[in-house]
């Protein structure tokens, strides 16, 4: 049997759950499920069998819950989380879960996400984007074309949705992390053929969070910038978060934000002592896993959070 915490570390602990999760307990469920590409995704050839949970019995917990490890996605979807009605604030984030462009991690980085979002007033939109990366593709390359869509997606769908076509965000972990900075610095030109008039809006988020991010610079080259992230004034407004032991390197977080500076792109970057990689907003007695308190206080400081 595993030893009790101590109190201090109990205390803690509840602490910060009623600060990030203040309502996670009343529970969150989705409004509508949405398949993205009306005629299949672009390039899909059908070949890469049943979609399904990829997670073992010799899989780690995640402060002691298990983690589901989506693969095989070739058939991405929205699922749109709403808050009550009169919590609504009418901004609006798009997640994306990590997962090394392998797998998507649904819940740790997903569902409990958009559970969160709603708690503070946010639709949450999941992004089921496809996975694994595909032979002779960038890693990312399907992946941007379901976020581009996505974006323009949820702009068209505002007022049914209800939210601010102006007031739409990413937030991406890990490798959904790379995504979300992927979007913010692809937006002028989609990297498909126009579908229907979602793909007629601007797919540029309104405000970037990335947690934990990876493949935002390049190890081997004295960590420049990655070349898909080409990062100008017109970068969305971003908020980072990444702890110093992370095994990703908190790097990848240090040298966007530098990046964000010289562009003069406002942003907020918070790098923690310890707490590793991937522990989602699961909270545990590390001060790293407080980041939705953060982001929620960046989020009202730049207005984001104020009703319609």
């Amino acid at each position: 049997m595993p030893k009790p915490l101590p109190a201090f570390a109990q205390a803690f602990l509840l602490t910060v759950t009623l600060v990030a999760f203040p309502l996670l307990a009343m529970g969150s469920e989705p409004t509508t499920t949405i398949k993205l590409w009306p005629s299949g995704a672009p390039g899909e050839k059908g070949d890469l069998g049943p979609e399904k949970d990829t997670t073992k019995a010799s899989d780690g917990l995640i402060a002691g819950r298990p983690v589901i490890r989506l693969g095989n996605v070739s058939e991405p979807t929205l699922t749109v989380y709403s808050p009550p009605k009169a919590q609504n604030t009418g901004a609006a984030v798009i997640v994306c879960p990590g997962g090394g462009y392998y797998i998507l991690a649904m819940d740790l980085e997903g569902t409990e996400v958009c559970e969160w979002l709603n708690t503070i007033g946010v639709t949450g939109i999941l992004l089921k984007y496809r996975v694994p990366k595909r032979e002779g593709l960038p890693p990312h390359a399907p992946a941007l074309q379901d976020a581009q869509r996505a974006m323009g997606y949820a702009r068209s769908h505002a007022r049914e949705w209800g939210i601010d076509p102006q007031r739409i965000g990413i937030l991406g972990f890990s490798a959904g992390g790379h995504l979300s900075a992927a979007l913010s610095n692809n937006y002028t030109q989609r990297s498909y053929p126009t579908v229907d008039n979602a793909d007629t809006l601007s797919c540029r988020p309104d405000f970037t969070v990335l947690i934990y991010p990876g493949g935002l610079t390049k190890k081997e080259d004295a960590d420049k910038i990655a070349p898909e992230l080409s990062i100008t004034t017109n970068t969305p407004p971003t908020f980072i978060a990444m702890s110093q032991d992370d095994p990703v390197r908190a790097e990848n977080a240090i040298f966007y934000a530098l990046a964000l500076k010289r562009s003069s792109v406002p942003f907020e970057l918070h790098i923690y002592p310890s707490g590793g990689h991937g522990y989602g907003l699961r909270p545990t007695k590390e001060t790293v896993t407080t980041w939705p308190a953060r982001v929620a206080e960046w989020m009202r400081a730049r207005g984001l959070l104020d009703h319609n």
